[in-house]
Parts: C-alpha cells; structure tokens; sequence
C-alpha cells in the first residue's frame, strides 16, 4: 500500500508542469448609468478593452478614465448584468471592428454586430481583419490634394458648393430641414454616376429613432443603394456608450475600403447628439465640465474622427475616405460651441436655412453662407464653366429682395436682376429623392444663367425646365448629354448646338 502511494505521488510529481499567469485584477466599486469604477487595475491602459466577469458571462467596457486610485470605465453591453464587487480584467487589446466586403448591404450595431436579422455578417473566422476603432489620421505625405468630385445629384450643390472625394464638407441647420434628405439623395446619386468610380457609402445613423432608421434603410433598399451601402446604427434606445462610438466605427469600416485603394463616404448623423454622449459620460465620469458643460477636449473628439477622411496618394493605393458629418443648430444659431467647432474642423458647410425652407425653397441651401474650400478644384470643367456666374447672381438676387421689399420704384437693371435671380431659384427647385444627372444639370444651369428663361413666368420655369430635359434626352442624347457625360467638358462645338436647341425649344 505505502508502495503504491509513493508511486503515485511520483507520477504526479514527474507530470507537474510551471503553468501559473499572474493576472491584475480589479473590483468594481460602482456600477450605473453605463458606467464604472473599478478599483485596482493600475496596468490598465487608456481606451484599453476591459471583460467584466458576471454570474451571467463576460461583459465588455472600455478605460476611460485612468485615475490615482481607480479607473473609470464605459460598458458596452447590458450594464445590469454588473454588480459592485465583480472581478474585471484587462484584455491587452483596444477596441477593434472586424471588416470586410461582406458587410455591404447590412445594418450593423457600433460594435459590428447585424441588427437586420438576416443572421451573422461572416461565414467563418478565417482571414479575418480587425480594424481598430480608433486610429490616428494620415499625415500630410500619405495625402494629396482633392481632384476628383463626387456628384451629390443636387443642383444647388453640385453647381455651387462641390464636394471632391476625401473633402469634410459641413451639413448644418435647424431639425427638420431636409438635412438627412441630402445625404441620402447623395448615397443614391453614387449607383447614377457612371463616369466615376461608384464608393462604398456607410450611414451612421446616431440617437435617431429607430423607424426613422428602419425607413431609411427601406428607402435605401428601393432605389438599389443598399448594394453600396452599410448602415451603422445606434438607435435611441441604445445606452450613450454606443451613441459615443458610432461615428469611429463607421470611421473604421470606411478606412478599410480606403486603404484596398477603393472609395469611399461616410455620413455622420448627427455629431450634436454623438456630443451630447460624450459630454453624459465624462459628467458621469465626474470630468470637470467646461463651457455648455461639455468637457475640455470636446474639440479633439470630432477633429480626430474627421482628419481620417483624406485622398491617399498614388503610392499609398489612391483610395479616399469622404465624410459628410450633420450638425443641428438650435434656431439657426451656427455660433453655438458645437457647431463652431465642427464649422472650423471641416473644409466647408452647406448651411441650410428655415426661412428659405418655408418659402417652398428645397432644399434650402443659403448659398451666401456656404462654402466648399477644397471642392472647387475637384468641380467637372462643364459645371465650374456654366455654374461661374451663378452664385454671384443669386447672392446679388437675395440681396436686392430684401431691399425690394421698401423700394416703390425699381429701375430697369434691378427689376431684370430680381427677374432673373427668381427664375434661377425655381431652376435650383429640387424634391426629395430625385437626384439629377451631371449633364442634365450643366443644360439646365446653363439655359438659366444665359437668359433663355427670362421671358417664361416664374411659376412656370420649374416645369418648362423639366420639358427642356426631356425634349433635350430624347432628341439629342447623343450630341449633347453623351459627350457631357463621358468628357465632362463643354466645348465650343457642344455649346453652338445647345445655344440652337436652346433657341429651338423656345419656340416650341
């Protein structure tokens, strides 16, 4: 018997293997809100992935805050399931999405999760590629200058404010303007664009309600946008940590096309409720608040999620990353610290005004206080040549409106600019979801801007300009709209038959 045991225990001596980990790990203290303290933890790094171990399975956090006797962190799943005392550890890793062409065409949570119910995004772990969330922008030599547009389909912008591929162009104004309504006009006009390489769009949509995701989705899905189409969704329903992480999630999955060389557009909607998250959480995290009780580095939080959109040069693959970021102004107040900041991060802003909406303006661009800083240099040869004059008259136009309105008499070259200036406004008319060929607009633009609708009522122009396009696409396609379309030049010979079918039209 004694034999027995002692060679018992000589096979467990000889079997022994030094497998021990030493581990750090922490205690929460205090749990609520989508927030906790955790005390411990002193090798926790910042924006480091933490696991939360539950009587329910693991629960992810990120650090956030990195304090002298505690750290502060935001979960980002079901926080109930966390009670004070549970042991957290550190993962070694930050917060990655995992990416990939199959996620075209599905409706995805912040942390690349689908939401559509049409089951799992990938088929299998291999190859797998992870992009980090957050990820520092390129420099100045990985960029070049922007050079190539990208027809949003509206004529107000693509005439007067051009966006070019790896622009930050602004979409600010009050709720319930047709802010959201340009941005997917945009995304749809990208299957409509035949001369350009089509980019891969993603919709991140921040604190909206979700049947406003659910009918955009549906509307996407009507016009064969979602083919090109990922949607990042973070509902109101859903806690201020997801609201928070939205906008670099999308960020990520657009870096991933950008860098196999390929295009791409993010739209952010909108960046004053992803500020509202942020500033929820650091007051939770008991950051000290600053003006609007929003935190010190408000600035950074946007102007490092929007320096990742850029035009790589030719030697980093020539892909680009183009965002749209949306900003709501409260009563058309663009001074306000938010949009200020986003104002001064972003190469331009399409700023769209109540006033002109409520006058039957749509969309209700005020070309005197939009600008594209960068697009310009990316507008076709055709629109910049048709489009030169036309910002200068509406600006003209609005001006002596409001001047008119005191005037009892008016002389002749103010009352023909006030003419003309309307007539333009009612070329510049466009409804929802109806987004404009290039060439269609560089006709239509062109006839305005050269007279040929002065002499046709104002209230007839938006339907007599519809006849023109028609009359224009059946008859000459191939001597006009095709050449437009293929060159994106108007030459002198184009322009001689158009001034003809022009003249022609007229007196139909």
């Amino acid at each position: 018997m004694t034999d027995f045991i002692i060679d018992q225990l000589k096979s467990e001596i000889e079997g022994f293997r030094k497998n021990l980990k030493a581990e750090k790990i922490g205690r929460v203290i205090e749990v609520g809100d989508g927030i906790a303290r955790i005390y411990g933890l002193s090798n926790a790094a910042s924006q480091e992935m933490l696991e939360f171990e539950t009587p329910y399975g693991a629960v992810h956090g990120i650090a956030f805050n990195l304090e002298e006797e505690s750290v502060g962190a935001i979960i980002l799943g079901d926080s109930t399931k966390i009670s004070e005392g549970d042991h957290v550890k550190t993962t070694g890793r930050v917060l990655s999405i995992r990416v990939g062409h199959e996620l075209v065409g599905r409706v995805l949570n912040p942390l690349g999760v689908a939401v559509d119910g049409r089951g799992p995004v990938f088929d299998s772990d291999e190859d797998a590629v992870y992009y980090p969330v957050e990820r520092t922008a390129p420099s100045v030599v990985e960029r070049e200058p922007v050079n190539t547009p990208i027809h949003t389909g509206i004529k107000a912008i693509d005439s007067m404010i051009p966006i070019g591929r790896g622009q930050r162009e602004l979409i600010i104004g009050d709720r319930q303007i047709g802010k959201t309504s340009i941005a997917i006009d945009t995304i749809i006009n990208q299957g409509r664009d035949p001369r350009y390489r089509r980019p891969i769009c993603i919709y991140v949509a921040i604190g909206q309600k979700e049947s406003k995701i659910a009918s955009i989705v549906a509307e996407l899905t009507r016009a064969g946008a979602m083919e090109y189409t990922i949607v990042v969704s973070a509902p109101a329903s859903e806690p201020a940590p997801l609201w928070y992480l939205a906008p670099y999630a999308g960020a990520a999955i657009g870096e991933y096309f950008m860098h196999k060389g390929e295009d791409a557009l993010v739209i952010y909607d909108d960046l004053s409720k992803h500020a509202w998250s942020y500033r929820e959480l650091s007051l939770l995290l008991r950051r000290p608040p600053g003006r609007e009780a929003y935190p010190g580095d408000i600035f950074y939080l946007h102007s490092r999620l929007l320096e990742r959109a850029a035009k790589l040069s030719k030697e980093k693959g020539g892909g680009s990353l183009t965002a749209l970021p949306i900003i709501e102004t409260q009563l058309g107040d663009v001074s306000a610290y938010i949009p200020t900041n986003v104002i001064s991060i972003t190469d331009g802003q399409i700023y769209l005004e109540p006033e002109l909406f409520f006058q039957g303006l749509r969309p209700a661009v005020n070309v005197g206080l939009s600008v594209s800083r960068v697009g310009s240099s990316a507008q076709t040869k055709a629109m910049k040549k048709v489009a030169g004059r036309l910002r200068l008259e509406l600006a003209q136009y609005r001006e002596l409106a409001a001047f008119a309105q005191f005037a009892s008499e008016l002389d002749e070259s103010t009352r023909k600019r006030l003419e003309r200036g309307r007539r333009l406004s009612e070329i510049l008319k466009q409804g929802e979801r109806e987004p404009m060929p290039f060439e269609h607009q560089v006709v239509l633009i062109y006839a305005g801007t050269n007279g040929y609708f002065d002499t046709i009522p104002a209230e007839d122009v938006e339907s007599r300009g519809s006849d023109l396009l028609d009359y224009v696409g059946k008859m000459y396609d191939k001597e006009i709209l095709a050449p437009l379309r293929e060159t994106g030049e108007l030459t002198k010979e184009i322009e001689e038959k158009l001034k003809a079918i022009l003249n022609q039209f007229l007196r139909i």
